[in-house]
């Protein structure tokens, strides 16, 4: 009888894991169509690997590309943000001198769900998982902050909950809300994948393959501290 009961529970619980990953998949799916049908796809393209060639190629896109954002964000994160998007780059996309018009569409009931899931979807091979967990990193505030001096384009929450840093890259600001750990390392690893044309300088090179451990563990320490109950 125990066994039988094991053999059940065996099928029940696989048959709800292919159930689940059905959907899943149909939910992803219905998310492409939704993401085409709101027009995204004049902004962002979600088709790899990276298109771009020059600095033009660049400076023509309006919105970042989306082709490994699976990798890239955290899918609690990326939902809350769907249904009310703030900025995350002080200046518009693409330019050093006009302040971001905070203008990106919202999505609304199913739609998030179903792009969330499709965007979540997106991956790249060159982000390993598990390679970096979120750290108070003295090392990575060092080199952050003064040895490769990453604050001077990026903003960050420094002493006293202050907002410090430079305007003229996306905000550091609750990062490791935002970002997949493994996605910082593998961007810092290999730009050339993820960006093979951009303006921030290339670090390959520079910064030792653990330094980069180091700074990837330290920005996805950057999140909002808990309160106390």
């Amino acid at each position: 009888m125990r066994h039988l009961i094991l053999a059940t529970l065996s099928t029940v619980a696989l048959f709800a894991a292919t159930t689940m990953a059905t959907m899943g998949a149909a939910n992803a799916s219905a998310g492409g169509d939704v993401f085409a049908a709101k027009g995204c796809a004049d902004c962002h393209y979600t088709q790899g690997p990276a298109r771009e060639k020059t600095i033009d190629d660049q400076l023509a896109k309006k919105g970042p590309e989306l082709w490994y954002a699976g990798s890239k964000f955290q899918k609690d994160w990326l939902g809350k943000w769907l249904t009310d998007p703030k900025p995350i780059r002080p200046m518009k996309f693409g330019s050093l001198t006009v302040e971001n018009p905070a203008d990106h569409p919202k999505l609304s009931g199913g739609d998030v769900a179903a792009v969330t899931d499709f965007l979540m979807g997106l991956t790249s091979a060159d982000v390993a998982a598990g390679k970096v967990k979120p750290k108070k990193n003295p090392k990575g505030r060092q080199i952050f902050s003064k040895k490769m001096p990453c604050s001077g384009c990026h903003q960050y929450v420094g002493r006293k909950k202050k907002i410090m840093g430079g305007r003229s890259g996306p905000s550091l600001v609750e990062a490791g809300v935002r970002l997949n750990p493994d996605w910082i390392l593998a961007y810092l690893q290999k730009p050339k994948v993820f960006k093979p044309v951009k303006m921030m300088p290339v670090f390959v090179g520079l910064l030792s393959d653990k330094d980069m451990l180091n700074v990837s563990r330290y920005v996805a320490n950057f999140k909002p501290k808990k309160k106390k109950k």
